[in-house]
């Protein structure tokens, strides 16, 4: 049902509680940064009157504590309202409504994605999410038996598994590099590719930053160093974009894929691949296409029936993010990281921070590791004791809690979340 003015005035009146909806989100976000003035990001990234204009924004339920914002995010009311209006609008005639009226709007947002990015429109196709991105990449380039792979032991799992699918089928060799966590430096993890490359060596792949600590990579290091060789390099940004601020010209890459769902809080099952314009015609798309679409992004869109209204409503939290702007909202994240790893950190000697706290190497993404705590337990007694949801990592070389908060994160949810596990840490884990 739809209140209008005078109902919603009437319940006001009345003392009820209502939801804290805002289809409003696009006006809070600009008039907090109106109000916000020149004061550099650092500043403002502690400026909790601001903050709380965009937490406005989300219809959170604050009985529960997310810090799981990595897996995929909330999405701003707006948004998920556009979604949900298009919805409706393409059922009452799917045929017309969501193929001739919505999906020609998917041309807005590729143009205001590649700005964004910092790419030609034409190198910008539209997909559902990281994974969609970069098996495109993965099973569309052209490889033969003895041909080399080189990725990391931390690439995201189903990127790995896709690899490997290739090695079985068609006898591609899959190398896999470790570095540790966290990192020696940049020019460490360089070095440990550059030592991996042989003269069969074709394809790299890397994180942009990992699902598993937050690290973020020396990107344009490594696509200097391939390209020299002749290697292509595809980039798995699944974290980064609308995380940290960068575009393309930083990275000097000719292929990236990343979700959208994630940090720029669009609809889940969003997501952008992006391919330099040259590259394209060596990379087949998933699902065929026609030969006169050999040269033209739009072939990796060729993915059968699907709603227009989850990628129209990428423009919305495009928009959002826009009003915030990049360099505020990278600086709110390690705010809110440093809030509870630094906290932590001066608690209690067993406990370590597998991510650099600095604000080149990481950014939103902690991973915190307690000596002699069961990290599934510890996950598990965080969530159901206390409804603070967070995300075990198990990995063959380390282990711990990430924990991932966004802008809609406020500071007595990282409180609570700090108060419980200083408790575990006095008392231990429930028996």
């Amino acid at each position: 049902m739809t209140l209008n003015r005078r109902a919603l005035l009437s319940a006001l009146a009345a003392g009820i509680t209502l939801p804290a909806f805002r289809v409003d989100a696009l006006r809070i976000v600009a008039q907090a940064s109106r109000n916000s003035g020149s004061r550099l990001a650092a500043e403002l990234a502690a400026d909790e009157a601001y903050w709380s204009e965009i937490q406005r924004a989300f219809d959170a339920d604050r009985t529960l504590v997310n810090l799981n914002n990595g897996g995929c995010s909330p999405t701003p009311s707006h948004v998920l309202e556009a979604m949900i209006r298009d919805l409706r609008f393409s059922n009452e005639m799917p045929v017309h409504h969501m193929w001739d009226v919505l999906e020609p709007r998917i041309e807005s947002v590729r143009r205001d994605l590649a700005a964004e990015f910092g790419c030609d429109p034409e190198e910008m196709a539209i997909t559902r999410n990281a994974s969609e991105a970069m098996e495109t990449l993965t099973l569309g380039i052209d490889l033969k038996a003895g041909d080399e792979v080189v990725l990391t032991n931390q690439n995201y799992p189903r990127m790995v598994t896709t690899w490997e699918q290739r090695a079985r089928r068609e006898g591609i060799v899959v190398k896999k590099i470790s570095f540790p966590v966290p990192p020696r430096s940049r020019e460490d993890v360089v070095e440990r590719f550059r030592r991996a490359l042989t003269g069969k060596t074709r394809v790299i792949e890397i994180t942009h930053i990992t699902n598993l600590t937050g690290q973020i990579l020396p990107v344009r290091e490594i696509v200097r160093m391939a390209r020299e060789r002749g290697i292509e390099v595809f980039v798995d940004g699944a974290h980064a974009f609308a995380h940290f601020p960068f575009k393309r010209d930083d990275l000097e890459c000719d292929y990236y894929g990343t979700s959208l769902h994630k940090w720029l809080l669009a609809p889940i099952g969003t997501g952008f691949l992006y391919v330099r314009k040259e590259k394209q015609k060596k990379i087949w798309p998933l699902m065929a296409a026609p030969a006169t679409m050999d040269n033209d992004v739009r072939k990796y869109e060729e993915i059968g029936t699907h709603p227009a209204a989850n990628h129209n409503a990428i423009a919305g939290a495009l928009a959002f993010h826009r009003g915030i702007g990049s360099e505020r909202k990278a600086a709110r994240l390690r705010f809110l990281r440093d809030r509870w790893a630094k906290r932590l950190l001066a608690a209690d000697p067993r406990v370590k921070v597998l991510t650099p706290l600095n604000d080149i190497d990481s950014c939103g993404i902690g991973l915190i590791h307690v000596e002699g705590a069961d990290t599934a337990k510890l996950q598990a007694h965080l969530w159901g004791k206390h409804r603070i949801m967070t995300t075990p990592i198990v990995h063959a070389e380390f282990n711990g809690l990430r924990v991932t908060p966004n802008v809609y994160t406020t500071l007595p949810e990282i409180d609570v979340f700090v108060e419980k596990m200083e408790e575990v840490l006095r008392k231990g884990l429930p028996g």
